[in-house]
């Protein structure tokens, strides 16, 4: 018998599994990868009785593969918050799945959980730049307004970490990182006993955002603002909290933010106004490679030649918004 954790490499999908294994410890084989690598399962061969805990990668990009493993006997454990489609029936699963927009796994798993760890929830909440719902989680807590900041910060620089084409454009591996933070039953001791991982993730964290600042908008009105990123590490790095950065600025206004492949294609991040957290997925579901969630979703190789289609496409999503 064979136990897996699959997991996201980003903030929500690493800071869930710290909660989940502090409260049920488990040795387990680590599948995970870069942000945008969430057909996870794939890499699973299950067996008859082994367990398969996935946290933070969508069901309707594993279905196939999920009822693969249940057909061979495995029991799967699954908790998510982004597009699911059909549940498929067995009694070998359990599956907690939430697609509201104020929600995330490590929300789902401080649920299940009672609030074990209710820190890392909050960590990892952040990670996802759902600010509302992390600071309403924090007044669980015991802590003042600048340890608050800190571990929203540290949820931002773990998610910063996961974006990259491969994993070796990644600052950490997100399963060493996630070895490192599982050591650390309250993130602020991690933050003060890791002081060197905080530290590299923040200084690269700075140093990628303050390029991606420098760019100007290929287009912006009061509704949406398109903005290009090079075919470089950093922009790929950068990418995803690139657009929560600028979706804070701007909560009214929709965001798309195009970094382009060695391919020639775009790797694509969207994020829905703050203020209108919808229509995301469904914009980037008609796009091949394109998932996601209502608030924020992607398309992990957009075809050169459908730049102008997707463009159109966005701007109709939210005239007016």
């Amino acid at each position: 018998m064979t136990n897996y954790d699959v997991f996201n490499g980003d903030a929500d999908g690493i800071c869930a599994l710290v909660q989940l294994r502090l409260a049920e410890p488990r040795a387990a084989q680590l599948v995970t990868g870069v942000k945008r690598d969430i057909s996870l399962l794939k890499q699973v061969d299950a067996e008859d009785g082994d367990r398969i805990t996935v946290l933070d990668i969508s069901m309707d990009k594993n279905r196939d593969d999920l009822r693969r493993v249940l057909a061979a006997g495995a029991e799967v454990f699954y908790v998510d918050h982004h597009f699911a489609g059909q549940v498929p029936p067995s009694a070998r699963l359990k599956s907690l799945i939430n697609e509201a927009p104020d929600v995330c796994t490590s929300l789902l798993i401080n649920h299940y959980l009672r609030g074990a760890y209710t820190a890392w929830g909050v960590v990892g909440t952040f990670g996802d730049n759902l600010k509302k719902s992390a600071s309403g989680l924090a007044k669980n807590l015991d802590i003042s307004a600048e340890q608050l900041s800190l571990l929203e910060k540290l949820g931002i620089y773990i998610n910063y970490n996961g974006y990259g084409a491969d994993l070796d454009e990644l600052h950490f591996r997100p399963a060493e990182l996630y070895s490192l933070l599982s050591d650390f039953a309250n993130p602020l001791d991690f933050i003060t006993a890791g002081g060197e991982t905080f530290e590299q993730l923040e200084t690269g964290y700075h140093q990628d955002l303050s390029a991606a600042q420098s760019t100007q908008a290929l287009y912006a009105n009061e509704s949406i603002a398109v903005f290009s990123l090079p075919d470089q590490f950093w922009a790929r790095r950068v990418s995803g909290v690139y657009s929560n950065d600028l979706t804070n600025q701007n909560p009214d206004r929709a965001h798309a933010v195009l970094t382009a492949k060695a391919n020639g294609n775009y790797l694509v991040s969207v994020r829905a106004p703050l203020n209108n957290k919808q229509g995301a997925a469904a914009l980037c579901m008609q796009f091949p490679s394109g998932g996601g969630r209502e608030a924020a979703a992607g398309i992990n190789d957009l075809p050169a030649a459908m730049l102008d289609q997707f463009i159109a496409a966005f701007t109709q999503s939210y005239r007016g918004s």
